[in-house]
């Protein structure tokens, strides 16, 4: 195994030399710490993510996959508050224990690296410095981004009468770990590749903003995120489960009933949770039909707290991932 400042030099740094002077970095990798420029007039959004191995993926899975979720669900709060993406810090902790020799490592830091830069690279992101550290394996990502002063998307300002909707389809994320778990190890599958390689939604934010009265991104659930997002509001809510628009394929893997339970309270979609005015719904699907996303209306927010089903279904069984709750992931 390299050392520590040899390995970041090889893996973490070259790729990046070239964008780093078009992209606000006065100076980057290498030092003590990064010097960045923000752009006049902007807001700087910064949030942090931690992957855990067996925690948020699996240790088998391919370091392309790897690299790319690291930074995929961090660059997906970026997306929740209507923020351009810029930078990123990342601190890599690695057990040398999982490899055989120092070949078998540096082939999986050569294609976790691709994983992290391809995207990193596809979002304008640069990475500007971060950390590198013998333990059991895991990633956390700082991601920095900007929004103009007063634009940003927050939990906050949904209003009773607002309509509730998700971007995208929900519950691939959870199917995709059902079948990784089951076995299935093709990335192309639709299902695995929604829980392995997740899109962030940057540019969805971006057609959103102006539009959305309340946003965030769903990465612990639908009805823990719509959980975050009522409480900060201060509004109930009212959802259909019929209009759920599940992934591809989720049904018919799944069953009717396990494919509810994946899309309400599986997590790992990345999708956009956002409320807004039933006057702006046409123009926001207009904005997001070139990209290739739809946006479906899935309920209402209402004034009495707390969230019911439309044709009274019972939402007591349903719950969101939370760290620290005695619950296996």
């Amino acid at each position: 195994m390299l050392a520590e400042f040899d390995l970041i030099r090889r893996y973490f740094m070259s790729s990046q030399e070239a964008s780093t002077a078009s992209n606000g970095v006065t100076l980057g990798c290498g030092d003590d710490a990064t010097l960045l420029v923000p752009q006049a007039s902007q807001q700087l959004a910064v949030s942090v993510d931690t992957s855990v191995v067996d925690v948020h993926f699996p240790r088998e899975a391919p370091p392309f996959a790897v690299g790319h979720r690291a930074l995929a669900v961090a660059l997906s709060d970026l997306a929740a508050m209507g923020a351009t993406s810029r930078w990123c810090l990342m601190a890599l902790t690695l057990d040398q224990r999982q490899f055989a020799d120092d070949d078998a490592a540096h082939a999986w830091l050569a294609d976790y690296a691709h994983g992290f830069h391809a995207l990193s690279q596809q979002h304008a992101t640069t990475l500007v410095g971060g950390d590198v550290t013998s333990g059991a394996l895991s990633i956390g990502v700082t991601v920095m981004g900007e929004v103009p002063v007063g634009a940003a998307l927050t939990r906050g300002g949904a209003q009773a009468g607002d309509l509730i909707a998700v971007t995208g389809a929900l519950g691939g994320g959870a199917g995709g770990l059902t079948l990784w778990q089951q076995g299935e190890r093709d990335l192309a599958h639709p299902l695995l590749s929604r829980y392995l390689l997740p899109q962030p939604r940057l540019a969805a934010g971006l057609a959103l903003r102006g539009l959305a009265t309340a946003a965030l991104d769903i990465s612990d659930g639908l009805l823990a995120d719509l959980a975050h997002l009522r409480e900060a509001s201060q509004v109930g809510a009212v959802i259909s489960l019929d209009a759920l628009p599940l992934a591809d394929e989720l049904e018919s893997t799944l069953g009717r009933e396990a494919a509810l339970q994946a899309a309400l309270s599986g997590g790992d979609d990345y999708e956009l949770l956002v409320t807004l005015s039933a006057n702006d719904v046409a123009k926001a699907q207009q904005r997001l039909a070139p990209l290739g996303l739809t946006l479906t209306i899935i309920g209402h927010c209402c004034e009495a707290l707390g969230v019911s089903a439309s044709d009274q279904s019972d939402l007591n069984s349903y719950a969101g991932w939370q760290h620290f709750s005695g619950e296996a992931p």
